[in-house]
């Protein structure tokens, strides 16, 4: 190649370059600026997302993922934006963006179902560190409550994990969820004891015990005449932490002191009738 020849072809790839400096500078020199000052403007909305939260009466096991959400939901439309200015085509990124985030969703599905319940219980609160709670066929003490799962301490320490994807939708009992608790008992007597003297043991045993509340008032009443017994129902409203051993110690109570009233306690029992043949 001769040497003008080489010298025209230099000058058309510098004629070139400056052609596309000039084209896409300003693009750049935008998107730089755009970055830098969407990235200072998403840590200052950051963080006064993060601060309002904590002002908040929300979870605060909650707060950190909240801010982080924010954060990269900021970054990413920075991001876009960045791209946008400088002649990216979005479409396909877009597109590619929306097939990974389908696989993934598919390939995590129960995880991203124990995630969003745990969205739900932080926000809705239906039990509280602490609680004692029935659900998902266990029963137990809160101890703590995850983004994925929730432990119970169960009666006999034993720890278990439920997932809260469906312990967030499932049927629960809280049982901490108010501060009074009503304790029922059925006790029998048997027949042909006097119902007058168990209706003033009972009223002894409910006025010894402090623990039981006056309001609202104490209830019993008959409420079977059984093959071997008559049932009657009690029931008493307790401070929630004193339900288990007002229990107990009504059940020892009527145990050891019933026969002081003259009553029974009765179990079951057969009547059995011999005929003679005749002759």
């Amino acid at each position: 190649m001769a040497l003008d020849q080489q010298v025209t072809l230099v000058n058309k790839y510098i004629d070139k370059t400056i052609d596309f400096g000039f084209e896409y500078a300003p693009k750049l020199l935008g998107g730089i600026i755009v970055l830098v000052v969407g990235l200072w403007v998403t840590r200052i909305i950051t963080k006064a997302v993060g601060n309002s939260l904590e002002k908040s009466k929300i979870d605060l096991s909650l707060i950190p993922f909240l801010k982080s959400v924010t954060n990269i939901v900021l970054k990413a439309l920075v991001a876009v934006t960045v791209m946008g200015m400088i002649g990216i085509q979005m479409t396909s990124f877009v597109a590619i963006l929306g097939a990974a985030g389908l696989a993934v969703g598919l390939a995590l599905s129960g995880t991203l179902q124990n995630f969003a319940g745990g969205v739900i219980i932080l926000i809705l609160k239906p039990f509280r560190l602490g609680d004692f709670i029935e659900a998902q066929g266990f029963t137990g003490t809160v101890k703590e409550i995850t983004i994925f799962s929730t432990m119970l301490n169960t009666p006999d320490k034993k720890l278990v994990i439920i997932p809260n994807g469906p312990l967030s939708t499932g049927a629960l009992i809280n049982y901490s969820a108010e501060p009074t608790r009503r304790v029922d008992w059925t006790f029998g007597i048997a027949y042909g004891d006097d119902v007058e003297n168990f209706k003033r043991a009972i009223t002894t045993f409910i006025a010894e015990d402090s623990r039981i509340l006056k309001d609202p008032a104490p209830f019993m009443g008959l409420s079977a005449l059984a093959d071997s017994s008559v049932n009657f129902t009690v029931r008493v409203w307790v401070d929630g932490p004193d339900y288990w051993d007002v229990f107990f110690d009504m059940n020892e109570k009527a145990y050891t002191k019933f026969a002081d009233y003259g009553l029974n306690i009765p179990f079951p029992q057969i009547d059995m009738h011999f005929k003679k043949p005749n002759g």
